[in-house]
């Protein structure tokens, strides 16, 4: 078992890291294109996942770890367990993102923590992003990002609760490995367990490509959009449960729930792989 330093490693709360970028037209018109959406009345609108695609992580391909993210020790400590995956994340929407923004985000890392888990010894990464226009603070996220052992058993799926069986709101998607690819290209992506199945396979243990957390959830927040007219939710909260896997269906669900929404993504044999809840 890797021995974590975790006092070492929790010297890295309260790095920063600042970046900018814009939301071009090009990119709007590939993000709706590649999640299937329509186009917001006037088309000035952004979808409201949009901010996952702007202003990625860019390193030259010297500075990459062997599994296609940028180098560890650098904004993000250098945790030293090989499987990476962002577990959970919880939006604040403020303003909405128009087309022809320019954004600023400002990313702080928040927590440091190790924690041993049925599957495993587990490292959580938490980090504060905000994300501001011309106009002010668009919106404010806190994602988690979860590291675990190589050799530790994957989470199963769950089943879902009797109540959300039945779905007020469902859509079907198919996650081809084209899919897969255009989503990693729209974010930058570079992590090799969207698209390289042979490095999935051997190097971390999966028996394929993994569907991403942020994909996952991008459908479950224009459904969320969808269900409300257009009108984006004013808090979004999604967490992983399981691992969905590529060259399977998987269906966006919701259902009222406590004054807003309950929203889960489950695969071909109706277990939930990604719970979220969404309110205006």
């Amino acid at each position: 078992m890797t021995e974590l330093d975790i006092a070492a490693l929790r010297q890295w709360i309260g790095r920063t890291e600042c970046a900018s970028d814009l939301v071009t037209p090009r990119l709007a018109l590939s993000l709706r294109a590649t999640l299937e959406s329509d186009e917001a009345p006037g088309g000035e609108l952004a979808p409201a996942c949009v901010h996952w695609c702007l202003a990625p992580p860019v390193v030259r391909m010297g500075e990459l770890d062997e599994d296609g993210h940028p180098a560890r020790g650098e904004f993000l400590p250098p945790v030293a367990l090989p499987r990476r995956m962002w577990a959970a994340s919880e939006l604040t929407f403020h303003d909405a993102l128009q087309v022809g923004d320019a954004v600023k985000r400002v990313s702080r890392v928040v927590d440091v923590r190790a924690k041993q888990g049925r599957t495993g010894q587990l490292c959580f990464v938490t980090v504060q992003h905000e994300i501001a226009t011309a106009r002010g603070l668009a919106l404010t996220e806190r994602q988690e990002i979860v590291y675990r052992e190589r050799q530790a058993p994957l989470a199963q799926p769950a089943e879902a609760p009797g109540e959300a069986r039945v779905a007020t709101w469902r859509r079907e998607v198919r996650c081809s490995p084209v899919l897969l690819f255009r989503y990693s290209a729209l974010t930058f992506n570079a992590h090799r367990i969207h698209y390289d199945a042979a490095f999935s396979r051997e190097h971390e243990g999966y028996p394929g490509l993994l569907v991403h957390a942020p994909l996952q959830s991008s459908y479950l927040l224009e459904l969320a959009t969808s269900v409300r007219d257009g009108c984006a939710p004013r808090r979004f909260a999604f967490r992983a449960v399981a691992p969905l896997f590529v060259d399977a269906t998987l269906s966006a669900n919701a259902i009222e729930r406590d004054g807003g929404l309950q929203l889960w993504i489950a695969d071909e044999a109706g277990r939930t792989t990604m719970r979220a809840e969404a309110f205006w």
